[in-house]
């Protein structure tokens, strides 16, 4: 591909993903990935160049675009030699016109910006947040100790996690092969330790989505006692079960659940588990160094489904804690409407229960929680507080 070309086919993706944000279709990954599927003429250097130019211009810009264009434009308007690739020659783009207008650039749609800023968050804590993400795994001890890998630095205070060069090939390395090392951001390998897992417990992983807390939560209990993994997507669940015997993580059992049958399915775990932990369904703030164009598909309506969603699973997590057990509320968001409010609530609500102090590597106390942001602690965006039933 000509590097007019590979503009082009920047411009045609953006123009899928904005459409699928607007939407609610595939993610970018996914669009990217069909789209070279159906070009098998797009060398690795084209790919990766085409890549690069979507996501810069997705993290340039905090509004939606009206256009892929438009976004490329705003883009374009700090790189002369992009710029100049905008000439109508070949498969390239179009000249831009005289009176062509570009995409604007920012953070984030300005309503969310807002709320982030209720949150108290501010300054560089902003910007921050759609970054580019490192690349984080966590050691499974689980497994004997990988070799070491090339170019990887430990984490401080974070013994069992290290950081990759960027652009890493994980699935070709051994370790990753051998079940050694599994991808964790260096966050959510934190705030699972508010869980303070340990052998012989009886957990519950409730949201556990395809499992990357589960399996840090089998390898702290050295594969002992019980772990229920459970969740209402099949789709992302079925993937836990091959990731567990890769990680050598015995005692997990997954378990399908209904919505609005939740406390029947789980009948047989009722005041019963020492600890719950709810990764609970969110907006994802946190998370846009790594989705980048998650900004544009969140709405109002879309932040109060989440927030009655997650007062529904705290409810039902509760049910499962026993008398001096206690239930462990995470969520990636930055919205305190989402963490440290909703945890107010369920304290409000409920007699007989209390925030617990945390002691994590990293992190800020945060209402009755902890807060871990990307500015400030160099990981994704996590709110976590571990809530103590009486005994």
């Amino acid at each position: 591909m000509t590097p007019g070309a590979r503009v082009q086919a920047a411009i045609d993706l953006l123009d899928s993903i904005v459409a699928a944000a607007r939407d609610s279709g595939a993610a970018a990954d996914t669009l990217i990935a069909r789209y070279f599927a159906e070009r098998r003429y797009a060398g690795s250097k084209d790919r990766r160049a085409v890549r690069e130019l979507v996501y810069a211009a997705i993290r340039r810009l905090g509004e939606r675009p009206e256009s892929g264009r438009a976004a490329m434009l705003a883009l374009a308007a700090t790189d002369p030699e992009l710029a100049a690739l905008f000439d109508g020659v070949g498969h390239g783009p179009a000249a831009i016109g005289a009176n062509e207008k570009a995409a604007t650039p920012g953070t984030a749609p300005e309503w969310i910006l807002a709320k982030l800023r209720e949150s108290g968050l501010d300054g560089e804590e902003l910007p921050a947040l759609i970054d580019r993400a490192p690349l984080d795994v966590r050691l499974n001890w689980l497994r004997d100790a990988p070799d070491p890998i090339e170019g990887a630095e430990p984490i401080p205070g974070l013994p069992d996690a290290l950081r990759l060069p960027s652009g890493t090939n994980i699935e070709t390395l051994q370790a990753y092969q051998d079940g050694a090392i599994e991808v964790q951001d260096a966050g959510s390998q934190i705030v699972t330790l508010a869980a303070k897992a340990i052998p012989g417990m009886r957990v519950v992983d409730l949201c556990a989505g395809a499992g990357g807390k589960t399996l840090a939560l089998a390898a702290l209990m050295g594969n002992e006692g019980a772990l229920l993994a459970t969740d209402t997507d099949r789709a992302r669940l079925s993937r836990l079960a091959p990731r567990a015997v890769r990680a050598g993580a015995t005692i997990v059992e997954t378990r399908l659940l209904n919505p609005g049958h939740e406390t029947e399915i789980l009948s047989d775990w009722s005041e019963s588990a020492d600890c719950v932990l709810i990764d609970a369904p969110c907006s994802g703030t946190g998370t846009w160094r790594r989705n980048p164009e998650a900004r544009w598909r969140l709405t109002p309506d879309r932040i109060e489904r989440l927030t009655r969603t997650q007062r529904h699973v705290l409810e039902i997590g509760a049910a499962l804690v026993k008398p001096g057990g206690a239930l462990v509320y995470i969520v990636c968001s930055l919205l305190d409407e989402e963490g440290a409010g909703q945890v107010s609530a369920f304290l409000a609500d409920h007699a007989g229960w209390t925030a617990d102090s945390l002691a994590l590597p990293a992190g800020r106390a945060h209402g009755a929680g902890i807060r871990l942001t990307p500015a400030h602690d160099a990981t994704d965006g996590f709110f976590v507080a571990r809530l103590q039933r009486a005994c």
